[in-house]
């Protein structure tokens, strides 16, 4: 993470770092990550995965999106109910209404009423700053799903996958519209932390160094409990297996009470 503009890198630094797998986040001037350095050609049979990529079939791709956004409001739900917050039935419901490719709107149905549940009623949501100073609330989301988003990316390109090329997300100018994709079932885990740990005028560099080790906060994959990093991984993993296969389930993220993950 480089967050200081007084920081110097040398391109041998910059290359050597992308030669050993290591994704390199820039910062700007109010120190939210506002690019990433990704290795490329890691992976030994890149071709091969990017020939799936493209040749994955629509019905597949609405059958993903609809298990990534059923999984995300499951995990909105359990959010409120860790926080003690009402609502969380009701987005357990919503949870089961959403159709292939989520063609009735369900996530947005849910969000807006997850965020309002979890922040009070006068809380906004803001993706981007804008003139305006969005809040302590606003700007550690923004940071926490910047870090989720960056590690997501960098599993991508390490496992093959062109980051640009999403399931649902389709915009000719986004880099990481892959990455976008998979990042939604685990925007609760930081929503989660935000709730419980973040209080203030403004986002300070403690609040930051603690943003980034939610990578290595415990969740639950597949019945399995895994740091966030390596449920990450998994899950990629089982993308990789489903666009082989034209069929089968991603291995996503079920929300678990804030804890740091450890191997025994």
């Amino acid at each position: 993470m480089i967050e200081s503009e007084k920081v110097q890198i040398s391109s041998h630094a910059l290359r050597e770092l992308a030669l050993n797998g290591t994704a390199v986040y820039f910062c700007d001037e109010q120190h939210l990550p506002c690019g990433i350095l990704l290795p490329l050609n890691v992976h030994s049979r890149q071709l091969k995965i990017l020939q799936n990529q493209l040749s994955v079939k629509k019905p597949l791709k609405k059958r993903l999106w609809q298990q990534i956004v059923q999984q995300k409001i499951i995990n909105q739900a359990e959010c409120l109910r860790f926080c003690n917050k009402e609502g969380h039935q009701e987005l357990y419901n919503l949870s089961k209404k959403v159709q292939s490719g989520d063609s009735t709107y369900v996530e947005a149905q849910a969000a807006a009423k997850y965020f309002r549940l979890l922040f009070g009623e006068d809380f906004r949501r803001y993706n981007r700053r804008s003139n305006t100073e969005t809040g302590i609330i606003n700007a550690a989301l923004n940071y926490g799903y910047a870090i989720i988003r960056g590690a997501i990316a960098r599993t991508l390109v390490v496992y093959g996958f062109e980051p640009s090329m999403g399931i649902f997300h389709h915009s000719e100018t986004n880099r990481f519209n892959l990455a976008d994709d998979l990042l939604e079932p685990f925007r609760p885990i930081v929503d989660l932390f935000t709730a419980a740990n973040i209080s203030g005028e403004k986002l300070n560099p403690q609040h930051k160094n603690k943003l980034v080790e939610i990578l290595n906060y415990e969740i639950q994959s597949a019945n399995e409990k895994h740091s966030v990093m390596y449920s990450i991984e998994r899950m990629v993993k089982s993308l990789t297996a489903t666009y082989q296969n034209n069929q089968g389930r991603l291995i996503l993220p079920k929300l678990c009470p804030l804890k740091i993950h450890t191997y025994e």
